[in-house]
């Protein structure tokens, strides 16, 4: 069972906790003549799925907190009623489980539909960082900025907090996550300020979210604040652009060594025509949204190559990476989610819908929560 909690630390629990937690359920040895301690060693090199099947300790192994987390997806659902709820994929169980609510619950509050705005979505900002969950801007119904303190979600204790509250609470932003912290640049307030359109804010989680957000180099104008942008980490640099899609746009890199902003390379602007993700900060990703094509950056040509191209991409509008795998939502077909594995050769492509009446506004992926497998 989970359990919502106003404040958690970033960090998974001690290991002492772990076993624990873990031998809190009385069962027969994981493998007969060996120590559990031992026996999960050797466990732990077994495919999850397998674990998952053979027996009730095994299952219960697989989701203790002492266990490697298998990757598993979390996605912000919509539903008719507009309501706005977080759910997390099991891929070992395929089952949707709704995330815990969090501390004084956003989800009223949010927009993400507005008679002055009927052909698109109204943004709501959430990204992964150091496997946590980031819910960071929205809109409210008088089209004011919706969080002035983000929340956060950690799948290791199942739970929310409050982030330290935003120095000016925005939307419309460009948001990403860098080596353990999360970046927030331009956007507008309560109203357009050029101040804060070339601001930049830097929350740094390594030191366990302890801290307050603290100004880097800012923008040299506010070009950035005229769609919600997700910024890419990769490499020890934060790459974005300034509108989405195929429309003409301007690019920028910020070099975290340097503290200073870049312009994008030509060819890294050049075919940034959807959405994209990077995997472990290392290999990024995009999505061309009109041909479908799935291509992978390449610095040292400066040039996007061909992963696969397939129809269930066409529309692609946001997408995550990560456990090697692509994940995309696409604007024609909100009710799924489009998984390419981009470690098999060739590339492998399936879809996962998401619970019935609900559509996807966005999708991350994270480490999968800790709970007690009995059945």
């Amino acid at each position: 069972m989970v359990t919502t909690a106003t404040a958690d630390s970033p960090t998974p629990p001690s290991s002492k906790r772990n076993k624990l937690a873990f031998h809190q359920h009385p069962s027969s040895p994981l493998l007969p003549g060996l120590p559990d301690h031992v026996a999960q060693f050797c466990l732990s090199h077994v495919p999850p799925s397998l674990l998952f099947s053979v027996s009730r300790s095994w299952r219960r192994l697989l989701y203790s907190p002492s266990f490697p987390p298998f990757s598993s997806l979390y996605a912000l659902l919509s539903s008719s009623s507009n309501s706005l709820d977080f759910f997390n994929f099991d891929p070992i169980s395929s089952k949707w489980s709704p995330l815990p609510p969090p501390p004084n619950s956003p989800s009223s509050h949010l927009l993400i539909h507005h008679p002055s705005f009927l052909s698109r979505h109204l943004p709501v900002q959430s990204l992964s960082v150091s496997g946590h969950l980031l819910l960071l801007a929205a809109t409210t119904h008088n089209l004011l900025p919706a969080l002035p303190r983000p929340l956060l979600f950690s799948p290791f204790s199942n739970s929310w907090r409050l982030a330290p509250p935003l120095p000016t609470p925005r939307r419309w932003c460009a948001a990403g996550a860098l080596r353990g912290s999360v970046y927030v640049a331009s956007g507008i307030g309560s109203f357009f300020s050029t101040d804060v359109a070339r601001s930049v804010e830097r929350w740094d989680l390594k030191a366990n979210g302890a801290g307050d957000w603290e100004k880097v180099s800012g923008l040299k104008d506010g070009r950035f604040s005229r769609d919600a942008i997700d910024a890419v980490g990769w490499k020890g640099k934060l790459c974005m652009v300034n509108v989405k899609g195929h429309a003409l746009k301007e690019g920028l890199v910020y070099d975290l060594e340097k503290d200073e902003w870049e312009d994008m390379p030509e060819g890294m602007i050049g075919g940034w025509r959807g959405p994209a993700a990077a995997m472990d900060e290392e290999d990024m990703y995009v999505v061309d949204e009109v041909s479908g094509s799935l291509r992978r950056y390449d610095p040292e040509r400066d040039f996007w190559e061909d992963v696969m191209e397939s129809n269930r991409l066409k529309g692609a509008v946001q997408m995550a990476a990560g456990g090697g795998r692509v994940c995309v939502v696409c604007g024609g077909s909100r009710g799924e989610i489009v998984v390419v594995d981009v470690v098999a050769s060739p590339a492998r492509l399936w879809v996962e819908p998401t619970p019935p009446g609900t559509e996807v506004v966005a999708v991350h992926v994270l480490p999968r929560m800790n709970w007690a497998a009995d059945s």
